[in-house]
């Protein structure tokens, strides 16, 4: 079967504080796409793990699905493997999550599949050694989260439909973080300020003074809309009332531009899945 390995966009990203170990204390709110990758896994009895599809542009020993495999494997002393495919869709380093998403997909999934019965929560502290984002897909519903990205509370915002602007480019989240010109002291916000209408994506301002394709995106979507910047960018979102309404605007999408539409959910597809597995 294939499961999904849906992406998240940020409804808005703030900084308030660097730590003394170099990371970063934020405020966010995630939500998730009906937008994925798809991946598959034919469990092997013995502890090969391969990944049968390579990522273009990624080695396949530092792929993070293959690291999240490993990650479980020698967590849970698991003696089987798994051959894994990647069907791929969400672009890399265009800030909708693909890679956390794809660690906590193959985390979820063999899990299931080799039956070593860790916990959600169990799942999300492994998948946290892995990237901050892991967690939140793991859990796989919409959150407000704080400290690194891990302190997660759910929180239900409207599910519009979205476009989302793919610019011909890869951001690097390290670049942004390390930038000099990072805000990094913002106000804290309250979940209630969010919901109604405080919050910006700190990093746009960083990030369009460097990618000129990202700004052009900027400006093009908002002649139709409020656009906002996914996490550290690349991708360009704004928020529309109905699928009809979300596919005009995509349909004048500038030529040799890339775009998709796709629906908010407050539940991961993955997470739905499970549901409907359990």
């Amino acid at each position: 079967m294939a499961w999904p390995s849906p992406a998240k966009i940020n409804l808005f990203l703030h900084v308030t504080a660097q730590r003394n170990d170099g990371y970063h204390e934020i405020q966010t709110v995630f939500q998730f796409l009906d937008y994925c990758d798809s991946l598959e896994f034919q469990i092997e009895q013995s502890t090969t793990l391969e990944l049968l599809t390579p990522v273009k542009g990624v080695k396949n020993e530092s792929n993070i699905i293959l690291r999240a495999a490993k990650c479980l494997q020698s967590h849970t002393n698991s003696p089987q493997g798994a051959k894994i495919s990647i069907k791929k869709r969400l672009p890399i380093g265009g800030g909708l999550g693909g890679g956390s998403s794809n660690a906590a997909t193959t985390l979820i999934a063999l899990n299931h599949l080799w039956k070593t019965k860790l916990t959600t929560n169990e799942l999300a502290q492994l998948g946290l050694t892995l990237g901050a984002d892991v967690p939140v897909f793991i859990h796989g519903y919409a959150a407000w989260a704080e400290g690194v990205g891990e302190e997660l509370t759910p929180i239900l915002p409207a599910e519009p439909w979205y476009v989302i602007i793919v610019p011909d480019c890869q951001v690097s989240t390290a670049e942004v973080f390390s930038s000099q010109e990072l805000t990094r002291d913002c106000e804290p916000i309250t979940i209630s300020r969010f919901l109604s209408g405080e919050g910006e994506n700190i990093c746009e301002g960083v990030v369009l003074k460097s990618y000129p394709a990202i700004s052009q995106a900027v400006d093009w979507l908002n002649c139709y809309g409020k656009s906002r910047m996914s996490g550290t960018g690349a991708c360009i979102f704004a928020d529309f009332s109905s699928q009809v309404q979300a596919q005009q605007v995509l349909d004048n999408l500038p030529q040799n531009w890339q775009g998709f539409i796709a629906k908010g959910c407050n539940q991961s597809p993955l997470a739905t899945l499970m549901d409907l597995r359990n």
